[in-house]
């Protein structure tokens, strides 16, 4: 991939974060990548609606990774989640509270407008929501529950951004990891019990 893609994905996404799509010209773009509008047009032929789903999948794709390998480092699946939401409070401490992923931020912008978009977000919490489900499979937990479960993971984890975000506070965010570890501890329990029956 070329370098000056790369820079412009990146300047847009740290753009993105912090003043949403909207908020974002392609003239901020350009100033923030080093590179001419041509350029962009070049790389992203559909202008900011192609550039904005290259930052998505791009976006989403770090994210499900820093998932999976999180996961494959704890000490449980339960930890697996717990793990995340207190590495999230800690990136939220460092960075001054400022969005770490301007997935959901772009998601809310644009989900009721723009088609291309909404789909680009949708595939990206999709593949976060199987990754979580595939944790929890792994860990013996139902199907059926685990998907429920990976849907509330990232909902949660979602929300307990804004309201950290908004609070100024990660104990949003560390009450959400919280309460999420007796319910997967439940669902573990509940599959392994089920597979022994």
């Amino acid at each position: 991939m070329s370098e000056t893609r790369n820079r412009i994905i990146s300047a847009t996404n740290e753009l993105f974060r912090v003043h949403g799509y909207h908020g974002t010209s392609l003239s901020e773009i350009s100033k923030a990548a080093a590179a001419t509008i041509g350029s962009i047009y070049h790389f992203f032929p559909g202008g900011k609606e192609s550039l904005t789903v290259a930052v998505i999948k791009s976006t989403g794709a770090i994210y499900r990774e820093l998932f999976e390998m999180i996961a494959a480092e704890a000490a449980d699946p339960t930890a697996a989640f717990v793990d995340f939401f207190e590495g999230a409070a800690a990136v939220l401490t460092e960075s001054d509270f400022l969005d770490p992923c301007p997935i959901g931020t772009i998601a809310r912008e644009v989900a009721s407008t723009n088609d291309v978009i909404r789909l680009a977000a949708r595939e990206a919490f999709e593949s976060w929501i199987d990754a979580a489900a595939h944790q929890l499979t792994s860990a013996g937990v139902r199907s059926e529950v685990a998907h429920d479960l990976a849907i509330l993971f990232v909902a949660t984890l979602e929300g307990s951004f804004i309201i950290s975000r908004t609070q100024r506070s990660v104990e949003p965010m560390l009450a959400a990891g919280r309460r999420m570890a007796p319910l997967i501890d439940a669902a573990v329990e509940d599959g392994l019990r089920s597979r022994s029956d």
